[in-house]
C-alpha cells in the first residue's frame, strides 16, 4: 500500500496532489552508492599520500561533483526532502554528474587524468553518473523546475572555469587539457568554452526535460495505485 505526502503544485488554484513516497528500498541503494562514491574518493588520497596535493584534487570538477553527488544520495537516504529548494539542488547536481560523465566520454578517455585505478575511474566517470541520472528520472520531484531555472543551475560550471584560469597560471597546472592555454592559446580556449557552453546548455534542459517526464510517469503510477 502508497504511502502518499502532499506537495503544493506551482499555482495558488491548484489543489495539493499526492506524491508517493520514495520506496525504502531505494533510499537503501542511495545510502549503499553514496558508501560506494565515498569509498572511490576516499581512495585516491590514501593510495597517493606520497607527493599527494589536496588543493590540486579539490580543483578537478570530476571530484568536485561527486562529492556533491555523494552529498545528495546521502540526504536521499536518509532524509528524503521533497521540497522545491532540494529538487532543484538534485536536479543541478544530477547536471553536474551528466557533464562529468559525457565530458570524460568525449574528451577524456583516452587521457591520464591521474584515476590509475580502473574501478574509481568507472565508479566517477559512469556508474555514479548513471546512478544519478536514473534516480532523477524515476524518482523525480512534482514540483516543477522552469527552463530559466535549470540554465541557473551553469552557474557552478562557469565559477569553476574562472576559478581553473585564475589559479593555473599561479601554480602552473590545469586540470584537464582542453582548459589549458598553455598549449592551445586563449583564442581556441575561448571557442572550446563556447562551444562546450551551448553544450551544457543543453544538457541542463534535457536534465530538466527527462526530471519532468518522470514525475509525470511516477504521478501517473501513483493515481493508479
Amino acid at each position: 500500500m502508497c504511502k502518499y505526502r502532499p506537495v503544493t503544485t506551482n499555482t495558488a488554484n491548484e489543489a495539493a496532489a499526492p506524491v508517493a513516497s520514495t520506496p525504502v528500498a531505494v533510499r537503501v541503494l542511495r545510502l549503499l552508492f553514496a558508501f560506494y562514491g565515498l569509498t572511490a574518493l576516499l581512495w585516491i588520497p590514501i593510495r597517493n599520500a606520497d607527493g599527494f596535493s589536496l588543493s590540486n584534487y579539490l580543483s578537478y570538477f570530476t571530484i568536485e561533483s561527486n562529492i556533491l553527488a555523494v552529498i545528495v544520495l546521502l540526504v536521499g537516504a536518509l532524509r528524503d526532502p521533497q521540497s522545491r529548494t532540494w529538487q532543484s539542488v538534485r536536479g543541478a547536481v544530477t547536471l553536474y554528474m551528466v557533464i562529468t560523465g559525457i565530458i570524460y566520454a568525449v574528451l577524456l578517455a583516452n587521457i591520464d587524468v591521474n584515476l590509475n585505478d580502473a574501478w574509481i575511474n568507472s565508479a566517477l566517470h559512469r556508474i555514479l553518473p548513471l546512478v544519478m541520472l536514473l534516480d532523477w528520472v524515476f524518482f523525480a520531484s512534482r514540483h516543477r523546475i522552469s527552463e530559466i531555472r535549470s540554465l541557473q543551475w551553469l552557474l557552478f560550471p562557469v565559477i569553476y572555469a574562472v576559478y581553473t584560469l585564475i589559479r593555473g597560471p599561479i601554480v602552473d597546472w590545469y586540470p584537464y587539457p582542453f582548459m589549458d592555454p598553455r598549449h592551445q592559446g586563449y583564442l581556441a580556449l575561448f571557442i572550446g568554452f563556447v562551444v562546450l557552453g551551448i553544450a551544457m546548455a543543453l544538457m541542463a534542459l534535457a536534465v530538466n526535460a527527462v526530471g519532468r517526464l518522470g514525475a509525470g510517469l511516477r504521478g501517473r503510477n501513483a493515481a493508479k495505485s
